[in-house]
């Protein structure tokens, strides 16, 4: 039976300390009590635990506009964050997890705010069958977390333009494209504000627990090991080494020549990289695959790897010029 219930409300938009923060409340949440932590992330694209970024993030663009991947602990699909989404996560243990109830403080609060919700299956919350708020869930032991986007005024523009979306889930969906499956609430509630909504959030938490929401303090947090935490969500391999290979396939026509280069990427490592071409320079390009075997899966990583392979004259360079150009559009397609 639930004893008491905390609340948290951050002003930091840096995702990976607010996943650090998320994964702190986990292990501090006692037993009978439940914390509800309200975040926001300042462009990110965030995936489940189990995907592949490469598939499901346009990376080399977010990154190149200052955003940033990150990983998160829980499964389901890659999301977009800015600052016109709001973020939720209710952290308990497994004895009081109850995922009907915590739902329904979300789904109370919008409609409080004159909105209709509807709930579609186990994931997502709509309005007019279109999506605003998706949820996913986790546990480690005792502890458990359910958390969830709300879109209030997000840009749509940009959700278009980070995410990617396989056809076949489009197509599922009868739709032609990612941002025509969402919605805004500010699109059905015109004077939303983040503070407002996150004001609803903590009076339906109360109302739905039937207890008084304890605000938790910051000076009571252990900001040393939060640091920690963030380290480890920071660390390349963590958000992209995923256990999913994937092979791919870039040719090109040069003035020095055709050339095509296969190669697997797994655990965000290039392996069994091949290359054919009928350069001149056969030596030379024999060296590129070599290069590249087991090089991280990153455009500057790759580009550092081609540069480290010794240049002995003007079409060598155009190479690997060429060449790194070539890869390159895997990233930025």
């Amino acid at each position: 039976m639930m004893k008491r219930i905390f609340y948290y409300i951050t002003d930091c938009v840096d995702p990976l300390q607010n996943l650090a923060m998320e994964e702190y409340f986990l292990h501090r949440v006692q037993p009978q009590e439940c914390i509800l932590y309200l975040w926001q992330n300042q462009k990110t694209v965030v995936i489940g635990r189990n995907q592949n970024a490469w598939n499901e993030c346009r990376v080399q663009e977010l990154e190149d506009a200052g955003g940033t991947l990150v990983r998160r602990l829980s499964g389901g699909g890659a999301v977009y964050h800015d600052l016109g989404n709001l973020n939720f996560t209710f952290l308990v243990r497994h004895a009081d997890y109850d995922v009907e109830k915590q739902t329904r403080v979300i789904s109370d609060a919008i409609r409080a705010l004159g909105m209709p919700v509807e709930l579609t299956g186990r994931n997502d919350m709509t309005i007019d069958g279109q999506k605003f708020s998706g949820h996913a869930y986790y546990r480690t032991q005792d502890q458990c977390y359910h958390h969830g986007t709300l879109m209030v005024n997000v840009d749509h523009a940009a959700l278009g333009k980070y995410l990617q979306v396989s056809k076949s889930k489009l197509e599922k969906h009868s739709v032609q494209s990612v941002r025509s499956r969402v919605t805004n609430l500010i699109d059905h509630c015109p004077n939303l504000t983040i503070p407002m909504l996150e004001q609803q959030l903590v009076h339906s938490f109360g109302t739905v627990y039937h207890l008084t929401p304890e605000q938790i303090s910051s000076d009571t947090i252990d900001c040393e090991d939060i640091a920690q935490r963030k380290q480890r969500f920071a660390q390349w391999e963590w958000r992209f080494g995923s256990n999913s290979a994937f092979t791919e396939q870039v040719q090109g026509h040069f003035g020095w020549g055709e050339t095509a280069i296969r190669y697997t990427v797994q655990n965000g490592k290039l392996q069994h990289v091949s290359l054919q071409s009928d350069g001149l320079e056969a030596d030379y390009l024999a060296e590129i695959p070599q290069a590249l075997e087991y090089c991280s899966y990153a455009l500057t990583d790759i580009a550092e790897a081609l540069r480290a392979i010794p240049q002995q004259n003007n079409e060598q360079t155009q190479i690997c010029r060429d060449v790194t150009n070539l890869l390159k559009k895997q990233f930025v397609s």
